[in-house]
């Protein structure tokens, strides 16, 4: 049998980022499955972009990397109260391609922030902007990871051991979802 196939999707693009530490973390505690992550430099959706130049390239990438996918795990940050732009313009461009990746995939949303909610806010947007794709999204348990400047060793693990936890079971519940 071939191993699952997680591929990750952080709301932020900075280098070292908390969520892609934090689905970094979720891959290994799910244990036996190969990992990729999304490469969300895409270009801003523009409409009239679109209807000249047809979906780039890329986000039909991103789009089969989805639909290949078992499951899917999405982290995001919190910025000013909500996910960020980068993953609502990514989540935007997806819905443009002829791949339609979405539909009864097993998705589990995390979330690291620096704030002490740890991104709780972001995280129930997120969900909401999900509605549409019609993604099996796990409930629970809900990860939000807050201070996440203090979360992490310097091996990329986290420190907290409710985090760990709590993540485990998440990936326990995303293996039984897959199974499912």
């Amino acid at each position: 049998m071939a191993p699952v196939k997680l591929f990750g999707i952080s709301g932020s693009l900075r280098k070292g980022s908390h969520n892609s530490l934090l689905l970094a973390e979720a891959a290994r505690l799910f244990g036996g499955a190969e990992y990729s992550q999304a490469d969300l430099n895409l270009p801003l959706y523009n409409g009239d972009e679109e209807d000249a130049y047809g979906v780039p390239a890329a986000v039909d990438a991103l789009a089969q990397q989805i639909a290949d996918a078992d499951a899917v795990l999405i982290s995001t940050t919190e910025y000013n109260k909500g996910p960020s732009g980068v993953l609502k313009n990514a989540l935007d461009w997806i819905s443009r391609s002829q791949i339609k990746p979405w539909g009864d995939k097993p998705v589990a949303v995390m979330s690291a922030a620096a704030g002490r909610a740890g991104g709780e806010r972001a995280q129930l947007i997120l969900r909401s902007f999900m509605v549409p794709f019609r993604p099996r999204i796990l409930q629970g348990p809900e990860i939000h990871v807050a201070a996440s400047y203090e979360a992490f060793d310097d091996n990329g693990q986290l420190v907290g051991e409710i985090y760990v936890k709590e993540l485990t079971e998440l990936m326990t519940a995303l293996r039984a979802e897959i199974a499912r």
